[in-house]
């Protein structure tokens, strides 16, 4: 099941933004909700159909979506530029106001699926809010900058400047200047080097997957290993022949792993709340 793309509207910042969203998977309203959270530079076109592809594998629902300065949803105004706490108050405003407006919020706690900057925004969320979240997979997440991360995206602003980026960014984003230089001033900016939520991590209580690519351009493995040193439920999967986006360098194997990881923290779930597994 994929529905049409349709939009709702959030306050945020003093602004009404249009959030463009879409459902996919299993038609069940009884199925686990995995919420998709895309990268720096992603929309929810740029997903393609591998959301639809997990959750039908999965047995889920799913909700993709374009954060404000992507997609389709809301550009930023011209006089807006982000700070360093972009990706926290994506998390504690921006996120809570969507699935409030959806009214998901009422419901069971949903899974978040973060690819980069979307890992990062799913780390935050919840470890704030730990009794809103059934569980994390997270992609090539940032928990703090490396030297690496920001020689990558200053290469990637020469490619986008000298190169025909800004007219392929243009097939998935109404605004691409909107999308590309709210993610990479900020990446850019010397204060931004001190970002980090590694102190935060500890507050993440439920099941949390991290995968990242041995070929990642965008970060070293210390990243998911930073994760794992303090979230002590957390598990690793470290992907051969893979760079930064494991979705799409190794698509089948990550629905394989994610598939089994979700399925057996849903029994698990089931088997601590009532002593027994719940489909037996």
């Amino acid at each position: 099941m994929t529905s049409p793309v349709e939009f709702v509207t959030i306050e945020w910042d003093g602004r009404a933004l249009d959030i463009e969203h879409q459902w996919v998977g299993v038609d069940q309203a009884s199925a686990p909700l995995i919420v998709f959270l895309h990268e720096g530079l992603g929309s929810l076109a740029m997903w393609k159909d591998f959301p639809e592809r997990l959750c039908q594998a999965a047995g889920c629902r799913g909700l993709v979506y374009s954060r404000p300065g992507y997609g389709q949803s809301t550009p930023r105004a011209a006089n807006e530029h982000w700070d360093v706490d972009f990706m926290h108050r994506q998390a504690h405003a921006v996120l809570p106001a969507l699935l409030a407006a959806l009214e998901i919020d009422g419901f069971a706690a949903p899974w978040f699926f973060g690819h980069s900057d979307g890992g990062s925004i799913a780390l935050i969320y919840a470890a704030n809010y730990p009794d809103q979240v059934a569980g994390l997979v997270v992609l090539s997440p940032h928990i703090m900058v490396e030297d690496l991360t920001v020689d990558s995206i200053e290469q990637a602003r020469s490619t986008y400047l000298e190169t025909d980026l800004k007219q392929r960014l243009g097939r998935y984003h109404d605004d691409p200047d909107s999308a590309f230089w709210g993610w990479n001033d900020i990446w850019l900016k010397p204060t931004f080097k001190g970002w980090s939520i590694e102190n935060e991590l500890a507050g993440i209580r439920c099941p949390l997957l991290a995968v990242q690519g041995l070929g990642d351009e965008y970060g070293t493995l210390e990243q998911i290993h930073g994760i794992a040193r303090r979230v002590a439920q957390a598990e690793i999967v470290e992907l051969a022949d893979c760079g930064h986006s494991p979705h799409r360098d190794q698509a089948h194997k990550l629905i394989e792993i994610t598939s089994r990881f979700l399925q057996d923290s849903v029994a698990q779930a089931n088997t601590d709340e009532t002593g027994f597994y719940a489909q037996y």
